[in-house]
């Protein structure tokens, strides 16, 4: 990447003090201990490393709960922000949405691509410290600047002595207010895990973790001047694969290579398959790790995919009747995958998981071909892969096959709104309980007929939370709902068999509207009240379809029209930002509301709701306890609580915004 030699007060952009980092900690991190409010501070001095500046980075854990981070990069700037009319490393530590990432039209900035991008960062750190000491290196010189008391400036900047012109760099030492987390102790293993994976992935950087004890400090010290084959290769070697690991690294050379992503762009990788035990699975996005995956493993699962159906049809290695899955790909592979991208979109500030929809097909697009040329360039080692992939469809096929004999001693009456899928699995299938009729029809065309079956309601189903099992099943949509799912109405108390389950997931699907959001409610009353172990164990799931679609013009022959879309108004926002920011003339699209399922068309209602690549779907569970959400339901459900709910809506009724479209 190309340096830029100034990074001046000029640089850092403002895009708000850090009360609303006080007053809802949990938003801008996580509160279970301070680990990701030292990492906001690491992961600054890593970009330093990826942008080429910084050579060492080092982190000391102190025996009084204080974190330091040093690292030898540039430093932060120190002059005088023009807007602000504070210095520069102030704006950064105290004000929300500010710093030196946001230029991503700008092909020289040092980050263009870099790991903290929201603009929250280290204020997070500082507004959930007792103290905060900065010192910089930079300009012969070291700056000084302190804050206490959850951000508030307790000492000004000033200089405290002198250094050599190459002497440069940044250490920041805060102490965590444990008010703020269940544990103010820093987890050292997590943070050493991370620290090993950044050195991974910057083999030109040396990662220092020195942890006191008793007046001593132990150190360890990750480099991989190899990078990801160093570290891959040590790690899954003692896992014995049955083949050679395939590494690779692609990115975006010039904006003519391709038509929907930037220059920089594209995903480095290292993929082996293991034929027992635990596997090996780590993924990055601009080196933050994203524990639960997201968009990126998903293209990366893709492109693997397509390459080894392939290379199975090119050998003619199938078997009659064997359907290969992605599942019989992916269930032993041992991967590493380290995307960049240029603006990419998390769900939530800690950052674990990737839910930019662009990232499926950049990744699938820089894996696919180089790995399908490695496998056929290396046929005995990727005939040794699908012999594998071909034993694990086997194995599959006979467990599904053994699940439909024992079921097939009853006969199954479906009902006769239920639009089936193909595939025997229950594991595999997949149930979308759709509102309306309209909406079903959109939804089967959209489908993959293979695994994913739907029910379409008529209406708004009956509130059944004070309704007798004995009563139950007069009302005809809820007797649909449970023949469909194969699983009679239980408690959570009783020795449910799960086994006639016919779906591992039922997805509700609804409206992104008021309506849309009841019917939601009152089919996880039905779910809570009467099928609580679908719940329990992890069953059933909410669709979050798009309200707003986004047209954008095309721009040039490397920039075609585009459609993108947007959950809710905060979404839509960020989605026009992001397009003034990569020079769309503002007002140049067009912004679209959905009225309903039925409006989109199969195509659009595929990638944005059903195809698990790039679907948003949420779990329900029970995270406050049955009690708890038993009492919720009670209050909310039942006919002889209105005053409760009246009491409810008067005390809490501001808090939500009325939607009259």
């Amino acid at each position: 990447m190309a340096k830029k030699p100034g990074y001046t007060a000029e640089d850092i952009e403002i895009l708000e003090d850090l009360s609303p980092i006080l007053h809802r900690p949990g938003m801008y991190t996580d509160p279970v201990n301070p680990n990701h409010a030292l990492v906001e501070i690491l992961d600054n001095a890593a970009d330093e490393g990826l942008a080429g500046f910084a050579r060492n980075v080092a982190v000391t854990l102190y025996e009084d709960g204080s974190a330091e981070v040093m690292d030898d990069g540039r430093g932060i700037p120190v002059d005088i922000h023009p807007k602000k009319k504070v210095p520069a490393v102030q704006v950064i530590f105290t004000t929300l949405h500010s710093g030196g990432k946001f230029r991503k039209t700008d092909r020289d900035a040092a980050y263009r691509i870099a790991g903290g991008l929201h603009g929250v960062g280290v204020c997070v750190s500082n507004a959930l410290s007792r103290r905060l000491e900065v010192e910089v290196r930079r300009d012969e010189a070291i700056h000084r600047i302190v804050f206490a008391d959850n951000g508030k400036v307790k000492e000004p900047l000033k200089q405290i002595g002198k250094v050599g012109p190459r002497e440069t760099g940044t250490r920041v030492r805060f102490w965590p207010d444990a008010r703020y987390f269940d544990s103010p102790q820093i987890a050292a293993a997590d943070l050493a895990a991370l620290m090993r994976a950044k050195a991974m992935l910057l083999p030109g950087v040396k990662f220092t973790l020195g942890i006191e004890k008793k007046g001593r400090s132990e150190t360890q010290t990750w480099h991989f001047p190899q990078g990801i084959q160093g570290y891959f290769g040590s790690a899954v070697n003692a896992l014995e694969p049955v083949a050679d690991s395939f590494f690779g690294e692609r990115y975006v050379a010039a904006q003519s290579e391709s038509d929907s992503f930037a220059e920089g762009e594209g995903a480095m990788w290292a993929i082996a398959w293991t034929p027992e035990g635990e596997t090996l699975t780590e993924s990055y996005v601009n080196m933050i790790p994203t524990r639960h995956g997201g968009t990126h493993v998903s293209g990366l699962r893709e492109g693997v995919y397509t390459a080894i159906r392939n290379f199975i049809d090119l050998h003619a290695m199938g078997q009659r009747g064997l359907k290969i899955v992605p599942e019989d790909v992916w269930s032993r592979a041992n991967y590493v995958l380290a995307v960049k991208m240029l603006d990419p979109q998390f769900k939530g500030q800690v950052k674990n998981e990737l839910i930019s929809r662009d990232a499926v097909k950049l990744t699938a697009q820089m894996v696919r071909d180089p790995f399908e040329l490695w496998l056929n360039q290396h046929v005995d080692e990727g005939k040794r892969i699908a012999e594998l992939v071909i034993r694990q469809a086997n194995a599959r096929t006979r467990a599904a096959q053994k699940v439909e004999r024992r079921k097939s001693s009853g006969v199954a009456v479906l009902p006769g709104k239920l639009t089936d899928c193909a595939s025997e699995d229950p594991e595999r299938n997949e149930l979308f309980i759709v509102e309306g009729d309209s909406a079903g029809g959109s939804a089967k065309q959209a489908r993959d007929k293979e695994f994913q079956a739907v029910l379409p309601l008529k209406g708004k189903p009956k509130n059944t939370w004070q309704d007798s099992p004995d009563t139950l099943y007069a009302n005809k949509e809820i007797e649909a709902i449970a023949l469909a799912i194969g699983v009679d109405h239980h408690k959570l108390t009783d020795a449910v068999d799960l086994g006639n389950l016919r779906y591992r997931k039922i997805i509700v699907l609804a409206d992104a509207d008021v309506d849309g959001s009841h019917i939601q409610v009152l089919l996880l009353a039905l779910f809570f009240k009467h099928f609580p172990r679908l719940i329990q164990n992890g069953h059933v799931f909410v669709a979050q379809p798009p309200l707003f679609r986004i047209d954008v013009p095309a721009q040039g022959k490397n920039k075609p029209a585009r459609k993108l879309y947007a959950l809710e108004d905060q979404e839509l926002a960020v989605l026009e930002e992001k397009l003034v920011d990569e020079g769309v003339r503002e007002g140049a699209w067009t912004v679209s509301r959905f009225k309903g399922l039925g409006e989109m068309s199969p195509e659009q209602l595929w990638e944005t709701t059903l195809n698990p690549d790039t679907r948003r779907v949420l779990p329900v569970g029970l995270e406050d306890g049955l009690d708890v959400s038993n009492d919720i339901f009670n209050m909310m459900m039942a006919r002889e609580n209105a005053w409760q709910r009246r009491e409810w809506m008067e005390t809490y009724g501001n808090l939500v915004e009325a939607d009259f479209t």
